[in-house]
């Protein structure tokens, strides 16, 4: 079909004067200014897919409009073109014919080329520069920025000189996956989206304090100093509704590092990465949902990277070093046994356990260093048992992470067989913290290491909320009573002292022998004597003792 070429000249220059001043294809001048190349040509449908780049192409990941429709398209006839920006973004054109017409001649073709062309000059890239900017600062799902607008706005901010007004906070919705497994995906994208809606009402000023997602259930803010605690508290807990018509809502609460911005800021990721810094310890307290930046937490991460990358140089080194803290009978004083403790020697330095264990129970880490002690404390008793020393029973720690490890039993019997140790010099002590180990596989290796003739003790009894439970099921030769029990001050009622003599009294007439740690005045050891307990282990005594003192305490035995 051969075009009027007088009358597509004519429709061309108007075509170019009105796009001239098109700024995107929600212009209401675009479909006007198509709408006669549309009609000559005998174009029904112009369907236009934007990519970011051309490997967001090849996997499908783009945006899609349509820039002009008229009449009924023939699906099966299109012509396609695509463009390529100096920047790399993809625009790919559909051009669809009209039902019930002629194919398009090759002089048609030809001019479809040239619209196509034109489209991307004067459409293609306003349409880019905005599909950009809503892909680099929004999250789509929620319809609220992003991590990426966070730092440009936080950036404009230190530009402005006003950083420090703010506070940022970096919190997670704990266990939001349970949520959406509860009501399902959309309707918890709804109960986060109402979430999020919510804690804006806490703000003033929209422009200036705002909610990003990092991604998920991960989110990043901003506000005045002056909302730091009511976001605190909303974030410990607020009730979102489910369905408004039963009166149904869920409780939401988050993990969350708070960072109180200084003035002297100068750049957005030195705020990301600290409020980052808080939130990820915010997540491993029990005690606390809500941390705060401050130098303290900043030595704590420097403790944590420290740890993480020597711990496994520093285990092949043999840098931990078991030190023993005696355990006292009390109608004579006489050492009875002992506890195995870890202290780490990094070149000149001795590292208490409380800067590497709980970074180390964070992980399977703490299984590796309980079976190097287990190990130690083996190759330590049979050198004893080879000099003909006096040789007491030594407690060894065991981490709640080896629960879960199938072997678990049998490798502790291969190190402690590897040694040729009679098992009566061992015991193997559990915390009573251990709530998120299953019961079973605790009580199989209680049960399984008593067969063996190895002892098992429940440490820091009585700070857990299944202690009963823990005696009433499982036959432990010992029950180590929490320190804190001992404490009577103003702060530690009375109460303590009645509860220390009924669960001696208990753990007597169950068959169970108990040992108070902590011991450290002699008004603790009266306690202890009045309450018929005559095992004691703490500072009143003796601190952990190296290797080589304490074999010096084993001597004294056989005086």
């Amino acid at each position: 079909m051969e075009l009027n070429a007088v009358q597509y000249g004519e429709t061309l220059d108007n075509f170019l004067m009105k796009m001239e001043k098109v700024s995107g294809d929600d212009d209401p001048d675009c479909q006007a200014a198509i709408q006669g190349l549309g009609s000559l040509l005998r174009i029904a449908l112009i369907r236009v897919t934007f990519y970011m780049t051309p490997e967001k192409e090849s996997q499908g990941i783009g945006e899609e409009c349509i820039l002009y429709r008229d009449g009924a398209a023939d699906m099966q006839r299109c012509y396609q073109q695509r463009e390529i920006s100096s920047s790399r973004n993809v625009v790919v054109y559909h051009i669809y014919q009209k039902a019930d017409e002629p194919d398009w001649s090759r002089q048609e073709k030809d001019k479809l080329q040239v619209l196509a062309k034109m489209l991307f000059v004067y459409n293609g890239r306003a349409r880019i520069t905005e599909m950009a900017q809503y892909l680099l600062y929004y999250d789509r799902e929620l319809k609220i920025y992003n991590l990426t607008y966070f730092r440009k706005h936080t950036d404009e901010m230190i530009a402005k000189n006003r950083i420090g007004e703010f506070t940022a906070c970096h919190f997670d919705l704990n266990h939001f996956s349970n949520v959406n497994q509860q009501v399902g995906m959309e309707r918890g994208n709804q109960i986060m989206f109402s979430f999020i809606r919510r804690l804006y009402e806490l703000f003033t000023n929209p422009e200036e304090e705002m909610v990003c997602r990092v991604g998920g259930d991960v989110f990043i803010a901003i506000f005045y100093h002056r909302h730091t605690d009511a976001v605190k508290r909303f974030l410990e807990g607020t009730e979102i509704s489910i369905d408004t018509s039963i009166r149904t809502t869920i409780l939401i609460t988050a993990s969350a590092g708070f960072y109180t911005i200084p003035p002297a800021c100068r750049n957005s990721s030195d705020i990301v990465d600290r409020v980052t810094m808080a939130n990820s310890v915010a997540k491993e307290l029990v005690t606390e949902s809500a941390v705060f930046y401050n130098e303290e937490l900043l030595q704590h991460i420097n403790d944590v990277t420290m740890v993480q990358n020597l711990f496994p140089d520093a285990l092949k080194k043999e840098e931990f070093l078991v030190y023993y803290q005696p355990k006292v009978y009390l109608k004579n004083y006489e050492l009875i046994g002992a506890e195995a403790l870890c202290r780490w020697q990094h070149k000149d330095e001795i590292i208490p356990p409380g800067r590497f264990i709980p970074i180390l129970e964070q992980s399977k880490a703490i299984c590796a260093l309980d079976f190097y002690m287990l190990d130690h404390v083996c190759r330590d008793i049979r050198k004893w048992l080879d000099e003909g020393r006096k040789v007491v029973k030594v407690s060894v720690n065991l981490s709640r992470c080896h629960f879960g490890n199938m072997n678990l039993l049998r490798d502790i019997l291969d190190t402690i067989d590897k040694h040729h140790v009679p098992h009566q010099y061992i015991e193997i002590e559990l915390t009573e913290t251990t709530t998120d180990v299953s019961f079973k596989d605790l009580k199989d290796i209680v049960f399984g290491l008593q067969a063996h003739g190895i002892s098992t003790a429940v440490d820091d009894f009585g700070t857990g909320y299944s202690s009963l439970n823990l005696v009433r099921e499982l036959p432990w030769n010992m029950i180590k009573i929490d320190k804190s029990f001992l404490e009577t001050n103003e702060s530690a009622p009375q109460q303590n002292r009645v509860m220390l003599k009924h669960i001696i009294a208990m753990s007597q007439e169950m068959g169970i022998t108990s040992i108070v740690e902590g011991v450290e005045t002699i008004e603790h050891v009266k306690m202890l004597k009045e309450n018929n307990c005559f095992l004691a282990q703490g500072f009143c005594f003796d601190r952990p003792l190296p290797k080589n003192i304490f074999e010096n305490r084993l001597e004294q035995l056989m005086a």
